[in-house]
């Protein structure tokens, strides 16, 4: 077989996934377990995979995705947690007494509280927090739909404490190789993956700085009374404000600390600046805008779920500085687990782990409850139990809400995770052939050439909306950028940058994501109508993206260890 044709067939399983879940509207709960037979079929049949690698490359990546299980279970968790604690309801009304501008309430409620939600939570449960949140507040169940999408941007690349970068990126890249590769110009992994998430917090920072102003603009001209773009640019200065209130301490975060933090940490800040200056009317217009009475809604804007901020917890209102405590602690904890080496190793002195696994030589795999953020948001879900004087039955409540959430998400999972381990550990079969991600490139990069950095956001975002995950679309897809980048002479750190900053954008089209949203104010069957208005703010951020990458690469000649390097 020709290698044109061996590349072809190595985007058949993602042709595939595309076609089943956008093509013919299937759950992916169906299209994956076939993606996966295909995947090992073809590794087996056409790559002369051996059975063995085949099946241990399976329980790899079955170790990964209990990781990965163990993180979204703790943060559905901690949210269920303090719905049942009345956190949540004390949260909205500190939110509620800021400003009565509703653009105002969008900037905070949405972008701020939602980056943060992001930072901590990720897997989607921004928009299905912050959607309820303002549906609460007195939005439109389609406007706080939309609105609670489009935060599943800049923030998502670091979201649920670094995982799309930890997991996504580290996981999907061939550590090993590339790590002998760094070893001999001189330089390591840890330098390499560091250039890599400082890359994306710099790009997502410069992306970010407008998408305040893109919401609420977007918010003014679908769902105002005088349907007006000018409605919206009145308050640009504020809004472009709080772009950089978030994406600076964002950016620095980036830098300078690591993947886990940025989201938290430029949301935390951004929420410090932007509600004091919201409250003195800082750079705001004299007019306060609203939306038309509720009466003149469209149905089609109208959820059947109505929220009512005292009917989500009917118990004695807790403060807001207790109502935050939780996800302060939650902060706090991360961050010691990070910097401290002391309380790193206790954290991970609980470690379970399969090396070589059935004799495979680099298909490994680690398990470390404790120290991965599923640990510790579970231990901060035991201490707001004490904290919020909980009783056992509301803890059990959020316990068991958090588990029937979970099976959906874990059985597309163990299907999507080992589907891309054959992907990437297919380069050791018995035909010699490069791996299904390096055949992909060669296709890619021999097609398109030069100008391939300029769509690697969107093919970052293709797999997003495909598989409904910025981890899920790195970790399929950061291997082909990398390689692509490698055949075309250019940074394999700005391309597998650029594949991240684009797989967080194509959240805002996931159509897992708008599901998720939509069913929390009653709107399922209208995910359409949110997918046609989030596809402005996503071509938006694919096409600067794609611009900063042609300038990073051709104008400002970004290089890394790797560049120029042979093998």
């Amino acid at each position: 077989m020709s290698q044109t044709l061996l590349s072809i067939l190595a985007f058949v399983p993602l042709v595939l996934a595309g076609v089943l879940l956008i093509g013919f509207r299937w759950p992916a709960k169906y299209a994956m377990p076939l993606v996966f037979v295909l995947t090992a079929l073809i590794g087996l049949l056409a790559w002369d995979m051996t059975l063995n690698r085949v099946v241990a490359s399976t329980l790899q990546g079955l170790i990964l995705t209990a990781a990965i299980l163990w993180i979204i279970f703790g943060a559905i968790l901690l949210l269920n947690t303090l719905k049942h604690s009345g956190g949540i309801s004390s949260i909205r009304r500190g939110f509620s007494n800021v400003s009565p501008d509703r653009r105002v309430q969008v900037l905070i409620v949405a972008w701020l509280f939602g980056c943060f939600i992001e930072g901590a939570s990720g897997f989607g449960t921004p928009a299905a927090v912050a959607a309820p949140l303002m549906v609460a507040l007195g939005f439109p169940a389609l406007a706080a739909v939309v609105m609670g999408m489009m935060v599943q941007s800049t923030p998502v690349s670091f979201g649920a404490v670094g995982t799309p970068i930890l997991v996504g990126v580290g996981a999907g890249l061939d550590k090993t190789g590339i790590s002998e590769q760094l070893v001999a110009v001189g330089s390591n992994w840890e330098v390499f993956f560091h250039l890599i998430f400082s890359r994306v917090a710099i790009i997502h920072a410069l992306c970010g700085i407008l998408m305040p102003l893109i919401m609420i603009s977007i918010m003014t001209r679908y769902f105002g009374r005088n349907k007006s773009w000018t409605e919206g640019l009145a308050v640009a200065p504020f809004a472009v404000f709080t772009g950089l209130a978030f994406v600076i301490p964002y950016a620095a975060a980036g830098v300078f600390l690591g993947p886990e933090f940025p989201s938290m940490i430029g949301a935390l800040v951004g929420l410090a600046i932007v509600v004091p200056a919201a409250k003195a009317g800082f750079l705001l217009p004299k007019d306060s805008w609203d939306f038309a009475p509720a009466s003149e809604w469209p149905a089609e804007w109208m959820g059947k779920i109505e929220m009512k901020i005292e009917d989500v917890a009917g118990k004695t209102p807790i403060s807001v500085p207790m109502a935050w405590a939780p996800y302060l602690l939650l902060a706090a904890l991360l961050v010691c687990s990070r910097v401290f080496p002391d309380f790193k190793a206790l954290l991970m002195s609980l470690t379970f782990g399969w090396k070589d696994i059935l004799g495979e030589t680099g298909v490994s795999g680690t398990l470390e409850p404790l120290y991965l953020p599923g640990g510790i948001l579970c231990i901060v879900v035991l201490i707001t139990f004490f904290l919020h004087r909980m009783s056992a039955r509301e803890l059990g409540a959020a316990i068991s809400e958090s588990s029937k959430t979970l099976l959906g998400a874990g059985f597309v999972l163990i299907f999507t995770i080992p589907m891309v381990r054959i992907l990437i550990n297919s380069g050791v079969n018995g035909s010699d052939l490069v791996s299904m991600p390096v055949a992909m490139a060669q296709l890619v990069a021999n097609s398109v050439g030069d100008v391939y950095p300029f769509f690697a956001p969107a093919v970052g975002a293709l797999g997003a909306f495909i598989a409904g995950s910025n981890t899920v679309s790195n970790l399929m897809l950061s291997q082909f950028q990398f390689n692509t980048a490698g055949l075309l002479g250019l940074s394999g750190v700005l391309m597998v940058a650029l594949q991240s900053v684009g797989a967080a954008a194509g959240n805002m089209i996931a159509i897992h994501n708008v599901v998720a949203a939509s069913a929390t104010v009653g709107l399922l069957g209208r995910e359409g109508i949110t997918l046609r208005k989030t596809m402005l703010p996503t071509l938006y951020y694919l096409i600067l993206a794609g611009t900063i990458g042609l300038i990073g690469f051709y104008v400002m000649g970004i290089s890394d260890p790797l560049v120029g390097a042979a093998g």
